[in-house]
């Protein structure tokens, strides 16, 4: 999948949106435009270390990371979404609170409802920009949802999370027109920052699995054994043992238990065959280490 598209279109819509959400809010004085502006801005910056991610995982391997930088992906997803959510999430609460505690006026109210209108039309773009690139690579959303490019999962709740939370704001902007009643405006924006706080704790747990070693997905590892098995010169895996090095690198360490009689080059051979046979079937397979018993 063409991530880099994805990442780059991520970063236009935002700074156009956050120069926008911006403006309205600076001459409606909405505290709930206010935080679609901080959000926007945020996304922006989550979208530039996604990038910046993304090029530093591409560095070849070194002496000191001879498995290549893959994990930076990982790393740069956990930041951003740190950053796009919990961080924004905490600005926006905290903002809200003043508008809370002591209403100010709301004015331009078209101007506000209008931007928010922008912002829907905006992470619909995005969230069209994502799955034509998953129908381009011949990908589902649910292999997206289930696979290990953070980065990516990040960038399409950001979509999912900003249109949420523009219905909370387009709602609480009519309360506002409605009643009168300014301090809605700051329950609006405080409901916007608990969505916000809410999705970043999600994201960022399931970074953290990465980050400390995750294993190849059970059904990808027992397809592997099976496929290993088939090679007539293999007795039995003792031992398979994985991690993913980033979305797309994958380190598989086995301990292989070969038919005995075999001679040292009839046991190099099937190494060299399950190697090949593993990686023409799994690419994702970049590092792999067999240990030969006999």
């Amino acid at each position: 999948m063409r991530t880099q598209i994805v990442i780059w279109a991520t970063i236009a819509l935002n700074a156009a949106l956050f120069a926008a959400n911006l403006f309205v809010a600076q001459i409606s004085q909405s505290h709930a435009v206010l935080s679609q502006a901080v959000y926007s801005l945020t996304d922006l910056v989550g979208g530039v270390l996604l990038l910046w991610g993304q090029l530093a995982s591409a560095r070849p391997p070194t002496h000191e990371h001879p498995f290549g930088h893959g994990k930076e992906r990982f790393f740069w997803s956990f930041s951003a979404s740190l950053v796009t959510f919990t961080v924004a999430g905490l600005l926006v609460l905290t903002d809200s609170i003043g508008q809370l505690l002591n209403p100010q006026p709301v004015t331009h109210i078209g101007a506000a409802l209008a931007v928010v209108g922008l912002s829907v039309l905006v992470s619909v773009v995005g969230i069209w920009v994502t799955l034509r690139e998953l129908r381009v690579s011949r990908q589902s959303l649910l292999s997206l949802l289930e696979s290990a490019n953070q980065g990516l999962k990040s960038i399409f709740f950001q979509d999912l999370v900003t249109i949420a939370g523009c219905v909370v704001a387009f709602a609480g902007l009519l309360v506002v027109v409605r009643t009168g009643n300014f301090a809605v405006d700051g329950v609006t924006a405080m409901l916007e920052g608990v969505l916000l706080l809410a999705t970043g704790v999600l994201l960022t747990a399931e970074s953290r699995e990465y980050l400390i070693g995750r294993a190849l997905d059970p059904r990808v590892a027992r397809a592997i054994l099976t496929l290993i098995e088939q090679n007539p010169r293999v007795a039995r895996v003792r031992s398979l043992q994985s991690m993913l090095l980033g979305p797309d690198d994958a380190l598989l360490a086995l301990r292989i238990n070969f038919h005995d009689n075999l001679t040292t080059d009839q046991i190099e051979t099937a190494i060299d065959e399950i190697t090949s046979s593993l990686k023409a079937s799994y690419p994702v397979l970049r590092h792999i280490i067999i240990e030969p018993e006999s």
